[in-house]
């Protein structure tokens, strides 16, 4: 099982496929490597894929939960990176794994080759953070992932045309079956009031972060439906990047699941990009 050990001690577990562009997939706030299992097939033999299960979420162990922050998530990542012998790499980042790009480039750009952000900009509508809340850190009192599934197709109203086999998939990513029924959270359930605790400092001005991606190949994907990433900012973004590949996925909310024709057309061409 490939794990490694952060400065602080922490084990923190990784997959590593594929040859290729080394590709660095960071997954959204509750998520982890699986993440990407839709698009993963997608770029099989064009890439060199390495998922990392946050510290706190999926296989990797628990932490003090003061260090779910993305500023030690930034760190945890370019130690993977030096862990594996990696100069410098692209990243993938969906929801709060785009965020954790803009610490990278404010930080380490010369360790980065190029960044893709899915539906995650410098600003975070609040309708999306009050979504988050509802859920974050609570276990569903559903009895298994049909529910979940079930359930999700209900509530994820910026979705559309999403077959009810993508919605019990899903599900599976989600939540993890217990033993002797019921489900369990895949995550430390303190992620919670870490994420929740910091709504109570002041919400830091992230366009300079995002402004750190100069010289970088860039691409943004927005779910047409999204409540986090606001049209007005993805707007922005593209003004002050005229040359970053954006794209808005149909029928789509918060996230788009990345397989979608227009975001694989997207994403192809922004390896291509850092190909070249």
């Amino acid at each position: 099982m490939p794990r490694f050990q952060t400065s602080d001690g922490v084990s923190l577990y990784f997959t590593d496929e594929g040859a290729g562009v080394p590709l660095i997939c960071l997954a959204g706030l509750t998520r982890n490597g699986r993440d990407f299992d839709f698009v993963a097939p997608h770029l099989a033999g064009s890439v060199r894929l390495i998922r990392l299960d946050y510290r706190g979420r999926g296989q990797s162990d628990w932490a003090a939960p003061e260090t779910y922050q993305i500023p030690i998530e930034a760190r945890d990542t370019v130690e993977l990176m030096d862990h594996l012998g990696l100069e410098e790499a692209a990243v993938l980042g969906t929801s709060r794994g785009g965020l954790i790009a803009m610490a990278l480039a404010a930080t380490v750009k010369d360790r980065l080759t190029g960044v893709a952000l899915n539906d995650i900009g410098p600003e975070i509508a609040q309708a999306g953070l009050d979504f988050i809340a509802d859920y974050l850190g609570r276990t569903p009192a559903l009895p298994d992932h049909a529910a979940v599934a079930k359930r999700r197709a209900e509530v994820m109203t910026g979705f559309r045309n999403v077959p009810e086999s993508r919605w019990l998939e899903e599900a599976e990513r989600l939540f993890t079956a217990k033993p002797e029924g019921g489900l369990a959270l895949p995550y430390d359930a303190a992620l919670r009031d870490a994420v929740l605790g910091g709504g109570a400092q002041p919400v830091p001005d992230l366009w300079p972060f995002f402004d750190a991606f100069s010289g970088l190949p860039l691409c943004a994907l927005r779910g047409a439906n999204s409540d986090l990433l606001a049209p007005e900012t993805f707007d922005e973004m593209q003004k002050r990047r005229p040359d970053m590949i954006a794209v808005t996925v149909a029928d789509r909310g918060h996230v788009p699941f990345l397989d979608e024709p227009e975001a694989l057309d997207a994403l192809e061409r922004w390896l291509a990009m850092l190909r070249a």
